[in-house]
Parts: C-alpha cells; structure tokens; sequence
C-alpha cells in the first residue's frame, strides 16, 4: 500500500515538473495560446495561482501550530503568513486586467468594437510595506 505522505511528496514534485513544463509551453505561445494558458492561470476561482495561494495558507496554518511544539521558529509561520497575503494581492491585482489577458489572442471583429489601442508606457513599480 502507498504511504500516503510519500504520495503527497511525489505529487508535489510531479506538479513543480509539470509547472516547468508549462512556462516552456508559454515560451513558445502564441498570443492566443498564451492567453488562454494565462487566463486558466490567474482564474480568481480556480486558476492555480489561486491553488498555490491556498496551498501556502494551508502550509501557514500548519506552521502556526509548530512553535508551541519547539518544532519551528516562530519566523517562519510568520513568513508564511506573508507569503499567503502577499499571494493573495497578487491574484487581485491580476484580476483587475483578467479582461485584457483573455482578449489577448482574440481577433478583432469590427473597428468599432475594438478596445482602445494599448500604448506602450514606462514600467510602473509599486512597492508596499
């Protein structure tokens, strides 16, 4: 019988091998496999970006729980914490343009249709504390 706790493990290792797998495929994308490929990414409800994030809040409850035991450093439940959070913002930031990613790959029908024209501008960095 397969230890559970090693199919875990080995089901972690298989999806980081498969997420290498997908950035490769995204390389080599067109605009309109790339946006479907970063639409089913940043899905808000069950993208895996979302996973990942729930991934990392579930590994952060874990965490709280093992400095009462000696088992971790205090640190690192609250980076965890962080993580999680900081995930979280990410996927709403990104949520904001799910629109614009989806449309990415899409032909335009008619000109009046179309969205305005992106116009390239400077990289904008918001930093929080």
């Amino acid at each position: 019988m397969t230890n559970q706790f090693n199919f875990a493990a080995d089901l972690a290792k298989d999806i980081a091998f498969r997420l290498r797998v997908l950035d490769e495929c995204l390389t080599e994308a067109t605009p309109l496999q790339a946006s479907e490929i970063l639409s089913e990414v940043l899905d808000i409800d069950n993208g895996l970006l979302t996973g990942v994030t729930h991934l990392v809040e579930t590994g952060s409850r874990f965490a709280q729980s093992q400095p009462h035991r000696g088992m971790l450093p205090p640190m690192v439940w609250l980076a965890m914490g962080r993580a999680a959070n900081e995930l979280h913002s990410v996927g709403m930031d990104l949520d904001e343009h799910a629109d614009a990613i989806k449309q990415l790959g899409t032909p335009p029908s008619t000109a009046s249709t179309l969205p305005p024209t992106p116009v390239a501008s400077a990289m904008v960095v918001r930093r929080s504390r």
